[in-house]
């Protein structure tokens, strides 16, 4: 291969790992070869404990620079040291999140130096990472920074490690395809469009944004203030009605105040008439009683006569009236004599009827005696039941003793029962605890998978299908021991082994995945368990063996599981035999790899799996971080639900046999308590046999001593009846007495009854002479009494009407807002003037008036005021509608300028890339195109380029995405528009990571053609190719800089590698074939 440059690089390396590039150059850094080499294009890596370098240094060229090696020596190493030594982030790579994880296993820390071309003076970063605390610490040209500065370097040399069209490592290949249209713009604008490109499309999808804004705002102005208006337009009306409204209030005011006046004034006219009237009627009133004199002295005096007469009338009906009184209660006297003579009388008779039915209650009582003695004889000659009453109350005692003992047998069942129904309850509630938790893990299972949760609820309600055991979802039934241990386990058995449902048959899972897969379309996973159980296979070492590495158990001791499941998983994943230990572990890491039989163990944060080489017996390591549990750390004991269930079962039965045994007793109880019942009447019959004769004895007795004393209580009529003829007689001398009192009062009623005629008779002749006389005036008198009365009347209505003009003067003074001593303002009396003058005529005009008001309903002040100040507000919204509409012509000037600085540029880097892009793919043999795409040129957020391609003649251009071309069309498409952007060269280099895996050869060997034609121009910067193999024959350019990596235990130290005597040799044996 040719010299390259006259530059001097040299890449060696320690230990087993080393990079070697195929071309050295002869002279030293700072002469005219730098030149060849764009601003920022990378002139060193050096690598320090970094992955798989102990310590390494890369020099590569100014153009294609080929990195080469077996998978595993290091080349992507490389590209993490060029990410991360630039400032980049882990996740542009993929491999790890934190970046103590690129340092080299077993090492507490690593480094990475890389030296970028600069004119002025190259620039130098270095980056020292830590693997404990995560931490970096960073050199910029020998002095420390922080990251931001550094940072900021590396973008002022344009370098963008973050846009996969300039850095493309291989966890990112496939990302390109899937690319929007707008990321894409994005991405080529920042790698090959001119410095301040991406500024203005920043710029104008700010403007855009902003021109929207002023749009709406216009907008919603303009729509404002059209309403605003059309809002005054009405207002105005209604002004204009309230003006005419205020018209009519205002006569209605001046007649309001006009007509107090004119009351006043009709007031004080009806005043003066009514004084003169009243004159004329006390002239006429006084004539009158001069007449009526001489006949009014003669009733007087018959008066005068009348009134002792009257008096002594008076006298003699009271004396009357006491007198009838006495004789009254002399009356009632003898009535109530007359009363208790029938009352003495009435105690006699009842006397006589009381001892009548005395005589009866004798002969009564002696026949009952009769009787009784009768049936005493009787019963005498009945047997004695005293022995059979004895045997009763034995059996009795007996049934008693017997219920006691049911009972307490009862009693003794239901403190049984109460405590089994007690500890169910208890039992029920912890399965509940249970089963929530397991309703937590199916809700975790559904967020994540539903098919399989879907599934799953199917498979519950038709497990009867199948003929052997069926397990649900792996992880509802793994229980983890201790949650801590949940990450192991999570880590080791995959996401789709632990949503798969186990069967013990494989016949039931074909029947399974037929129903819920091919019938019901569900994506869901299904294993069948060996047919030979290997879930108690033994671990090939014990663990008290590995315990002094820190080993304290196997991952299958972390969990339990069913049979079917855990046969699995030994099988499988051979959790018998894989250690998980702690902290010490991790220390001892380098002995404990060394150990035979151990292929995968846990430390307490990492994964690690072992591999031994079929050739070398070398043994190689990878490790991964055991990330935190998501589905297992809910543990759930099946051991513990299943003996729930058990013991909820038994105290179910033992309550249901305690039931039972209750019916039973009670049956017997019952029986007792019949045969309680008839010993019971038997007895209450014998002792009523046996207590009747002494009841009859003691009846006979009772009752002849009752006879005894009725015999003794015998009434005495005839002292009886001699005592009532004299209690009569006493009786009647006292009637005697009242008859003669009564007598004379009424005597003396008699006597006063005839003197109280004569007066009357008396007063009857005076008073027909003075109703003669009376008759005789009462014409006279009738004239008088109406003169009086219309005098009267007369003075009431004059004060009524001097009281009421006094009030109308006040209000109406009060009305005008006058001063009680001031007299009517001479514009009121030249306003009233033109007003009615009666009150009818104001009455009828007010009605007028105000009914012309009423009219005008809803309008007050406001509606002037809100015309007035809507008046103002349309002229400022017209103000400030002018403004905005001033600033989005202006704004949308702007954008056009700025449109134009940015699109017509865009378009011609499109064009250039298009031109490139469909020459390279014409060189495949294949079409492909580049266009710059916009549904809408005004949204710039939605400009994009869109790559299309067509690979076979028979089909149509299609979009590149990730759907529709196959990995290596994609690989292919993505490889060549990198390479229509590499002359375009704004970016000092550019990065791709085995992109050529998925082609062909044919089109692997079309690209690599393009890509040394391409990348090895003068024009163009510098750009790393990193592939695992090449096809041979290919055609290689002297521009070119091949890196060769090589990892190993035979690899000669750097000290000892002697390029040309490899080259001398490789000549030698071409030679000789």
């Amino acid at each position: 291969m040719a010299e390259s440059g006259k530059r001097k690089r040299v890449s060696y390396a320690n230990m087993s790992s080393q990079t070697r590039r195929s071309e050295e150059a002869d002279s030293q850094p700072g002469t005219a070869a730098e030149d060849r080499y764009v601003e920022g294009s990378i002139l060193s890596i050096t690598m320090k404990n970094f992955l798989t370098y102990d310590h390494s240094v890369v020099h590569p060229g100014p153009n294609l620079n080929m990195i080469i090696g077996a998978n595993g020596t290091g080349k992507s190493s490389i590209v993490c040291a060029i990410c991360l030594g630039l400032a980049g982030k882990t996740a542009i790579l993929a491999r790890g999140d934190k970046v103590g994880l690129y340092v080299k296993r077993g090492c507490s820390k690593g480094s990475i130096e890389i030296e970028l071309y600069k004119r002025s003076g190259n620039v130098v970063i270095n980056r020292e990472i830590h693997a404990d605390n995560n931490q970096s610490l960073w050199m910029l040209n020998g002095k420390h920074c922080n990251q931001k500065a550094v940072e900021e370097e590396v973008k002022a040399l344009q370098i963008q490690v973050g846009n996969l069209c300039q850095f493309l490592p291989q966890e990112k290949v496939g990302e390109f395809a899937k690319m929007s249209k707008v990321e894409l713009l994005e991405a080529t604008e920042k790698s090959v469009g001119p410095p301040e490109m991406y500024g203005y499309h920043c710029e104008l999808k700010n403007f855009r944004n902003r021109e929207r804004e002023l749009e709406n705002i216009v907008k919603e102005k303009a729509s404002f203030l059209e309403r605003a208006k059309q809002r005054n337009e009405r207002n105005k009306h209604d002004m204009n009605r309230y003006y005419e409204k205020k018209r009519h209030l205002d006569v209605i005011e001046l007649l309001s105040k006009k007509k107090p006046w004119v009351e006043y004034e009709t007031t004080r006219k009806e005043l003066e008439g009514v004084k003169k009237e009243r004159e004329e009627a006390k002239k006429q009133l006084s004539a009158l009683r001069q007449a009526q004199t001489p006949m009014l002295k003669k009733i007087q005096t018959i008066d005068n006569q009348l009134k002792p007469t009257e008096a002594q009338i008076k006298a003699k009906t009271a004396a009357i009236k006491e007198a009838s009184l006495k004789c009254k209660q002399k009356q009632d006297q003898l009535d109530r004599k007359h009363k208790e003579i029938d009352d003495i009388k009435q105690t006699q008779r009842l006397k006589e009827m009381e001892e009548k039915d005395h005589q009866n209650r004798i002969s009564n009582t002696r026949r009952t005696i009769e009787d009784m003695k009768a049936e005493l004889a009787k019963i005498a000659d009945q047997p004695d039941v005293t022995p059979r009453i004895n045997e009763v109350n034995t059996e009795l005692r007996r049934i008693q003793v017997e219920r006691a003992r049911i009972e307490g047998e009862k009693s003794d069942l239901r403190r049984e029962k109460d405590n089994l129904c007690a500890e169910a309850r208890s039992l029920e509630k912890k399965l509940n605890d249970v089963n929530n938790l397991m309703n937590v893990k199916e809700e975790k299972l559904r967020g994540r998978h539903k098919d399989t949760y879907t599934a799953l609820q199917w498979l519950r309600q038709h497990k009867e299908m199948f003929d052997g055991n069926v397990h649900e979802p792996m992880m509802l039934v793994i229980n983890v021991k201790d949650h801590r241990f949940a990450k192991y386990v999570e880590t080791h058995i995959a996401f789709h082994d632990l949503r798969a449902f186990v069967f013990q048959r494989k016949d039931d899972m074909e029947r399974f995945m037929a129903e819920v897969r091919d019938k019901m379309n569900l994506r869901v996973n299904a294993i069948s368990s060996p047919e030979e159980s290997c879930s108690r296979r033994e671990p090939s070492r014990n663990i008290e063996s590995l315990s002094r590495f820190g080993f304290f158990t196997y991952l299958r001791e972390m969990f339990d599981a069913p049979d079917e499941v855990m046969s699995y998983l030994c099988q499988q994943y051979r959790v018998h035999d894989v250690p998980v230990g702690n902290d010490q572990t991790k220390a001892m890491i380098k002995t404990v790899i060394e150990e035979p039989y151990l292929k995968v163990l846990y430390t307490t944060e990492e994964r690690y799996t072992l591999k031994r080489s079929f050739y070398s017996n070398k043994i190689s390591t990878s490790n991964s971080a055991v990330h935190p549990s998501q589905y297992l750390t809910i543990t759930v004991d099946a051991e513990e639900k299943r003996k729930l269930e058990q013991q909820i079962k038994t105290c179910k039965s033992k309550i249901k046999e305690i039931d039972e045994r209750m019916k039973a007793l009670q049956r017997d109880a019952a029986a007792l308590d019949r045969q309680d019942n008839e010993l019971l009447t038997e007895k209450k019959q014998l002792s009523e046999l046996k207590g009747k004769k002494r009841q009859l004895e003691q009846k006979i007795s009772t009752k002849q001593d009752s006879l005894r004393q009725m015999e003794n209580n015998v009434i005495d009529l005839q002292k009886i009846e001699e005592e009532t003829k004299d209690k009569i007689e006493a009786v009647n001398l006292q009637k005697v007495d009242i008859v003669k009192v009564f007598v004379a009062h009424m005597k003396l009623r008699a006597q006063l009854t005839i003197e109280k005629v004569y007066l009357a008779l008396e007063t009857v002749g005076l008073t027909a002479e003075r109703t003669k006389l009376e008759n005789d005036c009462r014409e006279g008198a009738s004239e008088l009494k109406t003169a009086d009365q219309k005098c009267s009347r007369l003075e009431q209505r004059k004060i009524q009407l001097t009281e009421q003009c006094k009030g109308l003067l006040r209000t109406a003074k009060s009305i005008c807002k006058m001063q009680p001593d001031a007299t009517l303002p001479e514009d009121l009396r030249n306003a009233f003037s033109e007003l009615p003058d009666t009150l009818d005529e104001i009455d009828a005009m007010l009605n007028e008036e105000r009914s012309r008001a009423e009219c005008f309903t809803g309008l007050s002040e406001n509606v002037v005021d809100e015309y007035n100040r809507r008046e103002q507000e349309i002229k400022h919204l017209e103000k400030e509608l002018e403004e905005k509409s001033n600033d989005l012509t202006a704004y949308r000037q702007n954008i056009s300028e700025a449109k134009e600085r940015w699109l017509n540029p865009l378009k011609q880097l499109v064009e250039q890339i298009n031109a490139k892009f469909s020459d390279f793919f014409r060189q495949m043999q294949c079409a492909g195109e580049v266009d710059l795409h916009s549904e809408n040129e005004e949204e710039y957020d939605k400009y994009g380029i869109r790559i299309r391609v067509k690979f076979h003649s028979s089909t149509q251009l299609h979009e590149l995405t990730a759907y529709h071309q196959s990995g290596g069309e994609r690989s292919v498409s993505t490889m060549l528009y990198l390479m229509a952007l590499q002359e375009l060269n704004r970016c000092p280099f550019r990065v791709v990571d085995e992109i050529n895996q998925g082609m062909d050869p044919v089109n692997e060997r079309r690209v690599f053609d393009i890509v040394v034609r391409t990348a090895c121009k003068e024009t163009t910067s510098q750009y790393f190719l990193i592939t695992p193999k090449l096809l041979k024959n290919l055609e290689y350019a002297k521009e070119m800089t091949v890196l060769c990596v090589h990892n190993g235990p035979l690899m000669l130290p750097p000290n000892r590698w002697d390029e040309k005597a490899l080259i001398r040799r490789c000549l030698k044996r071409k030679a000789k074939q």
